[in-house]
């Protein structure tokens, strides 16, 4: 590793002190790693890539604090070495000044970047005020922090599509206000018929949607930059249940009360028996255009739904292989129950004589298939609103519809009670089993562990070591309902 200096002029023959850039030009690849004097401490070191290309890297050599330091000045040739020179002033006139020209380039740097990291700030905060009620639910549905639904979020971005972002969606978080949410509730009540649907008075989608646009909401309100933008307060917070409910119908109850009497179970099997009997009496070939009977699939639905006090989804979902007709049980394994994550859990039925009785009849038509319920291809499970769809419809006095839906029917074959005590459901009969049990006496706590309802009690050490399951209290409850519809019904 040598020093080299420049050629002497050829005419005067006095050395120079300066390199020419045809001189630089011209360096050969041997230099490699040699050292070139420019003079006024500017000092190049020869370098040369993998493409076999020379360059020279140029430094400033000076005294700073009694230390000798180095000013990067330019690489040659991607630097002319003028400008090279240039810097090399420069800096020999800092250091002059008292000034290391090294760390008044590193400030220069902090401060440019610190201009750009303002204006990038700038460009955040202004951007954060542009963000909108939809720009939240997408950071709110797809963060791990954020909503995490079992279908993984379909459902609700389905319905905040349809209700919530095509009123709202566009409107910038920073200025929503309570009464831009009112008016998109009040939007959803009076919302046009869907194309052959004229059913209004969505009330309970009102609520749905209030409970979830209010989780999302205070989400955003404990981050940023949702945070930031709230920072006059939440509308959500001045909206109270009573705004909600004057939005919807004066009679709707948002939990259902409804109970079927005996006198209504027992008419319930008139109408399902009574039928198949008038469609059975017409001849073949005009049976095209009259009632048809309620399929007996939805029937045994119903009774089981009643008998078992089970949800109208756990049954729909349940297979053969869960069901064991020789020892009278029917286990729901959890993801089949209803609850929120973590608190789901098994539930095992002890089934009485007539809940036996409807499976084998079921088996009867299902029994080749994996399902209890199968769909049409046999390949899954019915659709967990098929039974409520077909009960519903044949309750046509309460759907407000002017005409059918297209394929289904619609007509009030299945009203009770001339229609007196409004319309029922397939859930109806959970509660109207959990009722007539404590008509016979069950005790409220057997009650509630034959409908899989989760006890809670505020005793860690019961929590803790008290887990006896009651399999012998829930067995005898089901088996007295059971008893008592046979009698019912017979």
């Amino acid at each position: 590793m040598a020093t080299r200096y420049p050629a002497q002029d050829k005419k005067t023959g006095v050395a120079r002190k300066n390199w020419s850039a045809t001189e630089l030009k011209n360096i050969p690849q041997s230099w490699k790693g040699d050292h070139l004097n420019d003079g006024g401490g500017l000092r190049g070191h020869v370098r040369v890539n993998k493409q076999g290309e020379v360059t020279v890297n140029f430094q400033y050599s000076f005294r700073f604090d009694g230390k000798t330091r180095w000013f990067y000045c330019g690489t040659f040739p991607e630097v002319t070495i003028s400008d090279i020179r240039k810097k090399r002033d420069r800096a020999k006139a800092l250091v002059a000044e008292g000034v290391n020209p090294t760390e008044m380039r590193q400030a220069e740097r902090i401060e440019k970047q610190e201009a750009i990291s303002k204006t990038i700030a700038e460009d955040k905060k202004k951007r954060a005020v542009a963000l909108t009620v939809a720009d939240l639910f997408k950071e709110w549905t797809s963060s791990p922090s954020g909503v995490m639904r079992q279908d993984g979020n379909d459902a609700l971005r389905k319905q905040f599509n349809k209700d919530v972002l095509s009123r709202i969606g566009e409107t910038k978080v920073s200025s929503l206000t309570d009464n831009d949410i009112l008016k998109m509730l009040r939007a959803i009540k009076d919302r046009a018929p869907v194309k052959d649907d004229p059913q209004r008075g969505l009330n309970r989608t009102i609520d749905v949607i209030f409970s979830d646009l209010s989780q999302m909401l205070r989400w955003g309100e404990k981050r940023q930059p949702w945070r930031r933008l709230m920072i006059e307060g939440n509308p959500i917070d001045l909206i109270n249940s009573e705004q909600v409910k004057r939005i919807q119908d004066e009679d709707y109850q948002e939990v259902r009360e409804r109970i079927l009497s005996e006198d209504e179970i027992r008419e319930l099997k008139f109408i399902f028996n009574k039928l198949e009997t008038d469609y059975q009496s017409i001849p073949a070939g005009k049976k095209y255009g009259n009632p048809r009977p309620v399929s007996s699939r939805v029937q045994c639905a119903v009774w089981l739904c009643l008998s078992n006090l089970c949800r109208i989804g756990e049954l729909l979902q349940s297979r053969w292989e869960h069901i064991d007709l020789d020892a009278g049980t029917w286990f729901i394994p959890a993801a089949n129950t209803k609850g929120l994550r973590g608190k789901r859990r098994d539930h095992r039925i002890t089934l009485s004589n007539f809940a036996v009785t409807q499976f084998k009849r079921l088996k009867g038509e299902t029994g080749d298939s994996e399902f209890c319920f199968p769909s049409s291809n046999k390949l899954n499970y019915v659709c967990v609103k098929t039974v409520s769809k077909q009960v519903g419809d044949r309750q046509a006095m309460f759907k407000n519809r002017a005409k059918p839906l297209t394929g289904r029917h619609h007509n009030n074959d299945l009203v009770l009670s001339a229609g007196n005590n409004g319309e029922w459901t397939p859930h109806d009969l959970r509660r109207t089993g959990a009722t007539m049990m404590q008509k016979l006496g069950v005790p409220p706590e057997i009650i509630d562990r034959c409908q899989n309802h989760v006890i809670e009690t505020k005793s860690k050490t019961r929590k803790n070591y008290q887990h006896y399951d009651y399999t012998k209290e829930k067995a005898e409850a089901w088996r007295l309902w059971g008893d008592y519809l046979d009698v019912l019904l017979k």
